[in-house]
């Protein structure tokens, strides 16, 4: 039987149904009707349950389906109304009805259901049950089923041996690589030449090979409207049988097998041409021809389902199914009924919907380019119409064309018609300028190549919703967020909570031997695309009239309020990338860099006058007041001398409390009071930039900040031998100056961008702050012995779990991007960075 189809079991109570499934089939696969009585009702006789039953049966029957598992339905099935649902559930998901007749000798059902004391009905059911199954038997292939296997005695019961057949079109186990080629319509000399320039070559008897053992895969239309018909089929059918070939049906190809097959059947589209040219074949050949062309399968699923071709196309819920459905979708598509200015039929655009996991290479509607849209590109360019015959070379994903030689045949409907409404934009770009919110609401779980599946809870997705649909920018150009880092492990030096020897501690203990350290600066986080110019922001990001890049903060909000500071930063960091040759070195025109932007007042300022300022200038008023009182106090005698030294620290550490934050402040009259300092070169055409180490990011940064624009700096950076004690205690010293002279500390990372070490993936980053700075972060008293006893008892366990996910999403982002997947599909990972990042909301609210 079919590997993916519905087995229904038919015969009356007590044929052996039941131990035959017991026998061949998991019990996941099957589904009978007494353990469904027995969910809805608790009791697997309760006959006033079965409609209730049959209904959970069916739904199971159709999710298992759905996800494309073999589903075994064991119910006495001998009535054609019981059938009729099951036949059309099949069909509702495109897989074969299989039918198991139980044909046994009457009494025997009678004596076994009288061994069964939970069966309490008498023998004329069964009698009643064998005559209904006995009539409807001649009727069972009428009803749909396409496989019908009747048992008509317990031996053959015994003698059964199930063998599952993968389907015609599974071809899952044939990894490639291919060369597809679309639709050639007789166009002999273009196909020899476009099979040349693939790497093909004929042999001695004439079939094209490729000698690394590349595979041809023909979408179909081989026939009408060219001259060389014959030779083509010739080629395609030497290569397809001597295993160097697949090849699928196009609708011109089934309409000249009608044809051929004597069917009255109109001679127009170009099947005139094929008729003329046959005609001048011999009686044997276009038998051949005809047989081979009504034996190709629907469509193939190659490389363990990632790859799917078909002649017009494969919906997601019919890919590697089996129907005269598929079958009919493979070689026309769909039409919404309705016909365009030329008569012909409008198609319904299912490519623009594909939400599937596999890429879908197709043809049969004639495009002058081709276009990847959602994982489905259609390489049908027009060859016979003076186009180009075009071949996908999978897994590489790159084009191959050769021009026509001439135009063979005129169009109905101008190849032009088929261009993208917005000039200049891709197919795919015009399609993601509408995000789709089911995308991103309910519960997510997101793939990802570093972490596994990263889930996101819906009461997060919806704060993140608010944020990024009513502040963020662009979101063609939200490519990447920045993940949270997590400190190090609070130290035991007195007078500190942080202490590189922690950090350095973590690493050595998961299995990192080096380390690179980078000075933090103490700005804010700033995601900064540049392109070469507006044509690559158009071409690469699809974004039109926002100049040739953007500057945006970790919640994808642009960091400037003033398009104008924006335009001047991006002109300036673009000079710097031009005059380095940066562009050259690393192949590309477009670059996402992470970075820290200073001063943190320039974006901060609001934050600083409310909180910190605030807090600071209150202090500042009432302090010394409050120690001049008690210092007047202390002058009468009184006994005040311990809480005036407590309101004397107190003071004191207010300013130094100013101090902190004042240092990260500066004002900014123009862009070149700016400070804006990379340290990771994401992602550039082509390249994530994840398989190169951080020394290689500090050195490729640090030589475009040396182009004097005014505003790049370079990260001072250590690299740490955590081996030897000496490079540690070196670093150790080098944090002390910075922090000492009023710096925030340093982050700590792998030297590799990506580390793994006993126990999986291993923080990117650990921040080792130093102690004026942690001030700001948890107020000017913190350094009171009571306090740090108290902070040194805070949890790290979800702030790391938390930096690895968004680390995993991150990187997901870039690589789907650098892919050229659709907006979505790289939407969904900056949409789980920011959700992570977010507070949850009642999903009900």
């Amino acid at each position: 039987m079919p590997e993916l189809s519905l087995v229904v079991l038919v015969g009356a109570s007590g044929s052996g149904k039941s131990t035959l499934a017991r026998k061949h089939f998991k019990s996941t696969e099957v589904l009978s009707s007494d353990y469904c009585r027995g969910l809805v009702s608790d009791d697997e006789n309760d006959q006033s349950a079965t409609t209730d039953a049959f209904a959970a049966l069916r739904f199971i029957a159709g999710r298992r389906l759905a996800r494309g598992k073999l589903t075994v339905v064991g119910a006495t099935n001998v009535q054609t109304e019981a059938r009729k649902p099951l036949v059309a559930l099949a069909r509702e998901y495109h897989v074969l009805p299989v039918a198991i007749v139980f044909d046994l000798p009457e009494r025997l059902c009678e004596q076994r259901n009288r061994d069964r004391p939970e069966r309490t009905f008498g023998p004329h059911v069964i009698r009643q049950q064998t005559s209904q199954m006995r009539r409807s038997l001649r009727n069972l292939q009428k009803e749909g089923f396409r496989h019908v296997f009747i048992l008509k005695s317990p031996e053959d019961v015994e003698a059964v041996e199930i063998e599952r057949q993968l389907l015609w079109n599974n071809r899952k186990a044939d990894h490639g690589p291919f060369d597809i080629i679309g639709d050639i319509h007789g166009c002999g000399e273009e196909l020899e030449e476009l099979l040349a320039q693939l790497g093909y070559a004929a042999d001695e008897g004439g079939v094209w090979q490729h000698p690394a053992g590349r595979k041809a895969v023909f979408l179909g239309d081989l026939v009408d409207r060219g001259p060389r018909i014959p030779d083509v089929l010739r080629i395609v059918m030497a290569m397809v049988e001597s295993e160097t070939a697949y090849c699928v049906p196009g609708n011109h190809d089934m309409k000249l097998v009608r044809q051929l097959r004597g069917r009255d059947v109109q001679l127009t589209h170009g099947l005139a041409e094929s008729v003329a040219q046959l005609e001048g074949e011999s009686a044997e050949f276009r038998k051949k021809a005809g047989d081979f062309l009504d034996d190709l399968v629907s469509h193939y699923v190659f490389d363990e389902g990632k790859l799917v071709v078909a002649h017009a196309g494969m919906k997601e819920e019919m890919q590697g199914r089996g129907s005269g459905k598929v079958r009919a979708f493979a070689q026309y598509g769909e039409t919404t009924g309705e016909s365009d200015e030329f008569g012909l039929p409008i198609r319904y655009n299912w490519a623009a919907e594909y939400r599937g996991q596999a890429m879908v290479v197709y043809g049969h509607t004639p495009v002058p380019e081709p276009e990847w849209l959602n994982r489905t590109i259609n390489i049908d360019t027009g060859c016979v119409f003076g186009g180009k015959l075009t071949a996908l070379r999978y897994p590489e994903r790159e084009l191959v064309s050769v021009a026509a030689r001439r135009v063979y045949a005129v169009p109905a409907r101008p190849l032009v018609g088929a261009q993208a409404a917005e000039p200049g934009l891709s197919a795919q770009q015009v399609h993601d300028d509408l995000l789709d919110i089911a995308d991103v609401t309910g519960k997510r779980l997101i793939a990802t190549r570093f972490h596994h599946t990263v889930t996101i809870r819906e009461e997060n997705g919806i704060a993140a919703l608010e944020v990024l649909s009513r502040f963020a920018a662009n979101p063609k150009w939200l490519i990447y967020l920045p993940p949270t880092m997590s400190p190090s492990e609070t130290t035991k030096q007195p007078g500190l909570l942080e202490h590189p020897a922690e950090a350095f501690g973590y690493f050595r203990h998961v299995g990192v031997p080096k380390v690179v350290c980078e000075e933090k600066h103490m700005g804010s986080r700033a995601v900064v695309i540049v392109c070469r110019d507006e044509d690559v922001a158009r071409r690469r990001f699809g974004v039109v009239g926002e100049g040739i890049g953007i500057c945006y903060t970790r919640t994808g909000r642009r960091f400037f309020d003033d398009a104008a500071v924006e335009r001047e930063l991006l002109g300036l960091v673009g000079g710097a990338l031009d005059q380095t040759g940066f562009w050259e070195k690393l192949n590309t025109n477009w670059v996402c860099l992470d970075c820290e932007l200073m001063p943190w007042s320039a974006k901060a300022q609001e934050l600083i006058r409310q909180q910190y300022a605030a807090v600071g200038a209150a202090a500042n008023a009432s302090l010394p007041e409050a120690v001049e009182a008690l210092q007047a106090g202390a002058r009468r005698d009184v006994d005040v001398a311990t809480l005036l030294e407590r309101y004397q620290q107190r003071r004191d550490l207010v300013t130094r409390f100013v101090e902190s934050y004042r240092h990260y402040c500066w004002p900014v009259e123009s862009v070149k009071d700016l400070e804006l300092a990379p340290f990771h070169v994401l992602a550039t055409e082509g390249t994530v930039h994840a398989d190169k180490d951080h020394v290689w990011h500090m050195q490729t940064l640090a030589e475009v900040a040396a182009a004097d624009c005014g505003i790049l700096i370079a990260t001072p950076h250590r690299v740490v031998d955590l081996t030897d004690p000496a490079s540690e205690a070196e670093a150790t010293k080098w944090w002390e100056q910075l922090t000492e002279r009023g710096g925030e500390g340093m982050v700590v990372k792998p030297l590799s961008f990506v580390a793994k070490g006993r126990r999986g993936l291993v923080q990117p980053a650990v921040k080792v702050r130093g102690r004026e700075y942690l001030r700001i972060i948890y107020g000017p008293e913190y350094t009171q012995p009571e306090n740090l006893d108290r902070l040194r008892q805070r949890g790290l366990s979800v702030k790391r779990s938390l930096a690895l996910r968004e680390f995993a999403l991150g990187i997901e982002g870039l690589e789907r991007f650098v892919r050229n997947e659709p907006l979505r599909r790289v939407h969904e990972c900056v949409f789980g960075v920011l959700a992570l990042e977010s507070e949850p909301v009642d999903p009900r609210l």
